[in-house]
């Protein structure tokens, strides 16, 4: 079974959100879908604009729990999707072992004619803010399930 994990800093505003998208995307159970943080706070729930923009599109994060990144949480992700290339290269230094399975979520969608681009933090930047991300990570999530389909299984070691 594929385990997608979705990174961000505090694992608080866009992973959650991303993990939501991806999980209503997900029709099998042949694949997983988690979060976790560089930076987070084990424990924490996600932001209430998260969870707002998230409840508009009739999803839910049902148990939700802020959680670091580290190796277990790693071994235990199948695809490691990041939301910049600082998240990206933090991982990369930290677990040089695990970078084949690391990618930038918006490596999978154009956004304003750019591929690749980082999905920019709402912290403080109002509703407005978040709803540009979830912008972002609904054209992303598209992409990334492409590419996961076009992969097939993929056994952990």
């Amino acid at each position: 079974m594929a385990h997608v994990l979705v990174v961000c800093t505090a694992n608080a505003c866009r992973s959650p959100m991303a993990e939501g998208l991806l999980r209503a995307k997900v029709d099998s159970d042949a694949l997983t879908v988690s979060s976790a943080g560089i930076a987070a706070y084990d424990g924490a729930a996600a932001s209430s604009e998260t969870l707002g923009i998230l409840a508009e599109r009739g999803i839910r994060l049902e148990g939700f729990e802020s959680r670091l990144v580290d190796e277990q949480v790693l071994a235990g992700s199948s695809h490691v999707f990041c939301m910049t290339r600082g998240h990206l290269e933090s991982l990369e230094e930290l677990y040089p072992g695990e970078k084949e399975k690391f990618h930038l979520v918006c490596d999978f969608a154009e956004i304003d004619g750019v591929v690749g681009r980082d999905v920019p933090d709402p912290i403080g930047g109002g509703l407005g803010a978040y709803e540009q991300v979830a912008s972002f990570l609904e054209r992303a999530t598209e992409g990334i399930l492409a590419f996961l389909r076009s992969e097939g299984p993929r056994s952990e070691e």
